[in-house]
């Protein structure tokens, strides 16, 4: 079955920048969703941004202006843009893809905005 692998996070300061990367292990040519959740400490899963197959894109409105979602279709791989972090914004960010064949999720890679 397809697995997700993310990269990209690490530690920022506020108002930096970071690209996270989501490689799926196989080509999807399905109908599906992509995108991006994120995890705090004591705080819900909650989405950050989504990409359809058909490229419509959706973002929490926390982020909306800041990141931005996009595909690759090539290399298979989805990405988050995120610009002018915060310290609001440190979590554990999973990778998601949604289909008929059911929902995968990534490990999580962790984001943390500090000083």
């Amino acid at each position: 079955q397809v697995q997700l692998v993310e990269s990209g996070g690490g530690l920022v300061q506020p108002g930096g920048s970071l690209r996270l990367s989501c490689a799926a292990s196989k080509i999807i040519l399905s109908i599906n969703t992509m995108g991006w959740y994120r995890q705090a400490p004591g705080k819900q899963r909650e989405l950050v941004a989504t990409i359809t197959s058909g490229g419509m894109r959706n973002y929490a409105a926390s982020v909306k202006g800041r990141f931005s979602i996009s595909r690759d279709i090539a290399k298979n791989t989805v990405y988050l843009q995120m610009n002018n972090l915060s310290p609001e914004d440190t979590a554990v960010y999973y990778c998601n893809l949604n289909r008929a064949l059911g929902t995968t999720w990534g490990q999580g890679i962790q984001v943390t905005v500090s000083s």
